[in-house]
């Protein structure tokens, strides 16, 4: 699990590994996070785009950049928050992934809100 916090924005991610939809043998490792968004500050926020830096156990990096979460840009008053599920395939059994959300304030302030860094493995019964 992941856990940050940015000018009261705090994302916390967990991670999970998809047996049924991976293939081992084909190199074809399926992860699964779910991300919790919340504002956690006095000023709302809205999501506008994200920022992912994926990397695998031999060192391959995959930055994938894009608007919204999951078809969505939500606007987070204080004490809201927002959550989704979403997923990435590897080719080695563990990997790890961090990134930004770019938010955007009322009054035209932009911010990079941390996602920090966060593994992608097998369940250690499957290691």
């Amino acid at each position: 699990m992941s856990n940050a916090i940015t000018e009261g924005i705090r994302v916390t991610v967990r991670s999970f590994y998809v047996p049924e939809q991976s293939a081992p043998r084909a190199q074809r490792y399926v992860f699964a996070y779910t991300v919790r968004i919340a504002n956690e500050g006095t000023l709302t926020a809205q999501l506008r785009t994200r920022h992912w830096i994926i990397t695998d156990a031999e060192g391959n990096v995959d930055e994938v950049r894009g608007e919204g979460v999951v078809g969505a840009q939500p606007t987070l008053r204080p004490g809201q928050h927002f959550e989704y599920t979403s997923g990435c395939v590897l080719k080695t059994p563990r990997g790890a992934m961090h990134g930004t959300y770019r938010m955007h304030r009322e009054d035209g302030h932009v911010f990079d809100a941390e996602i920090a860094r966060f593994e992608l493995e097998l369940p250690r019964t499957l290691n």
